[in-house]
């Protein structure tokens, strides 16, 4: 079984899925496409907090880059084969709780996002509000309560579904990463014992 094939292989998931969450928040800050929300600093704090873009995206890009960039014949340390696979797979551990890491700020801050709902106009306050607060994500099957934002017009839908796909995007790349934690213990002690039976 080689170790190093299933890590380059989540690399490369883990690759897409980043890239996919930098965009995913770019679009956050940019509700139905225009600009104007962004620079009169309407948008909501979990918006501003960039999870997508630093927590599921260049954090994740760290691993991603640590998993691909594993030679094909398993051999890290600098290419000294007396060190082998276990050094290389051992060391793409450290890099997958980067991933954790990132990963689960992501899965945070886009779970306190939907719960808390966006900031918008609301014509009963007539003032930028966050009118769901209270709801702790009730809101999110009330449709017909959607309709209090008149500013920006659908952030509503806008947020709970960027939200959503950053949450499943935050939960897939945590999964990989940890499931490259356990490839590479298992392939890092497979390597030492191999080097050692070699002894």
């Amino acid at each position: 079984m080689c170790f190093g094939r299933c890590t380059r292989c989540i690399g490369y998931k883990l690759l897409i899925l980043a890239l996919l969450s930098i965009v995913a928040n770019i679009l956050l800050y940019f509700p139905n496409g225009e600009t104007r929300f962004a620079s009169e600093h309407h948008l909501g704090k979990y918006v501003e907090c960039l999870h997508g873009i630093l927590g599921g995206g260049f954090l994740v890009l760290i691993p991603a880059a640590v998993f691909i960039g594993l030679h094909n014949d398993c051999c890290g340390c600098s290419g000294h084969e007396d060190c082998g696979k276990s050094c290389a797979m051992l060391s793409s551990v450290l890099a997958a709780f980067v991933g954790i890491l990132g990963s689960g700020y992501c899965i945070i801050v886009s779970a306190l996002g939907l719960s808390h709902g966006p900031y918008c106009f609301t014509h009963l306050e007539r003032n930028w509000v966050y009118p769901f607060t209270e709801s702790s994500g009730g809101y999110l099957f009330e449709y017909d309560k959607w309709s209090e934002c008149q500013e920006p017009q659908n952030i509503v839908q806008w947020n709970v579904t960027l939200f959503s796909i950053l949450l499943c995007l935050g939960g897939i790349e945590f999964i990989l990463c940890f499931i490259q934690i356990v490839n590479g213990i298992l392939g890092g002690l497979r390597g030492l014992c191999c080097s050692h039976e070699e002894v």
